[in-house]
């Protein structure tokens, strides 16, 4: 009952609203030149869920998807390449071509210092959960958030987002790839901590200690937000000149 109430819920909640998209601000060829393996690319969607996600996240970001690269090899002659991961309501783990999100305002996040053979091994572990279904547990704890927005203190907002039913063999698309970073132990947000040294040599002194927190706990603007992913913008990256750009005159301008 639960399994049929979500699929129907997740068909509902992911029909794209009629007014309040967000344009693209990258141009695709730009953005396809930009972006790289092991990149996770986050997404500003303007379906019902998006709404509900990205209140309860403060944030602009309601999607993320990791891109893999070449990992699937060429595409068949005709077809777009298939370069990134993510989770989908109705479609489960999936791979998809960057041109399903070339029209949503997106965003570059690339992790930092990881050597080529790590990368392969968070986009080797993405991929072996292709096929996975989407956490639809997930969609029914947030539907009702997205009827009504509610008064939630920010205290409690990631709370009501550590959702889903904890099924190894279901993800969400913000948790799957955390758990791919994982996999490598490289850090989104981590909890910090300090515990003492133990040095006999030093008896106040402290250590810094990270603990990774569970990957059912992060959303989309984690990855923004995080301090250990580069923020890369593809118009940046292309080479940017604003003296090569051609403005429209105004009225100031023509008086002068």
């Amino acid at each position: 009952m639960r399994e049929f109430l979500g699929r129907g819920l997740a068909r509902h909640l992911t029909k794209p609203r009629e007014r309040g998209r967000q344009v693209s601000t990258s141009w695709p060829g730009a953005l396809a030149a930009a972006i790289r393996k092991g990149d996770v690319l986050l997404v500003e969607g303007n379906s019902r869920i998006s709404v509900a996600i990205k209140y309860l996240t403060q944030s602009s970001w309601s999607h993320a998807a990791l891109c893999i690269g070449d990992a699937l090899g060429p595409p068949p002659a005709g077809q777009e390449a298939e370069i990134l991961v993510d989770a989908d309501m109705l479609d489960g783990v999936r791979t998809i071509s960057l041109g399903a999100y070339s029209a949503f305002n997106t965003r570059i996040c690339r992790p930092v210092g990881l050597s080529a053979e790590e990368i392969d091994r968070v986009v080797a572990f993405a991929l072996s959960r292709v096929g996975h279904r989407y956490d639809l547990k997930n969609v029914i704890d947030l539907t009702r958030y997205v009827l009504r927005t509610p008064p939630v203190p920010s205290r409690w907002r990631r709370r009501l987002l550590h959702l889903g039913s904890g099924d190894p063999t279901k993800a969400i698309c913000s948790s799957l790839i955390a758990e791919a970073f994982e996999s490598v132990r490289y850090p989104i947000l981590p909890e910090v901590v300090f515990e003492r040294a133990h040095d006999p040599a030093c008896a106040d002194c402290y250590r810094e200690v990270v603990r990774i927190r569970h990957h059912t706990l992060f959303v989309p603007r984690d990855f923004d937000v995080s301090p250990y992913f580069q923020i890369v913008k593809p118009t940046i990256e292309r080479g940017f000149d604003p003296h090569t750009l051609t403005w429209e005159p105004t009225e100031d301008a023509g008086a002068s």
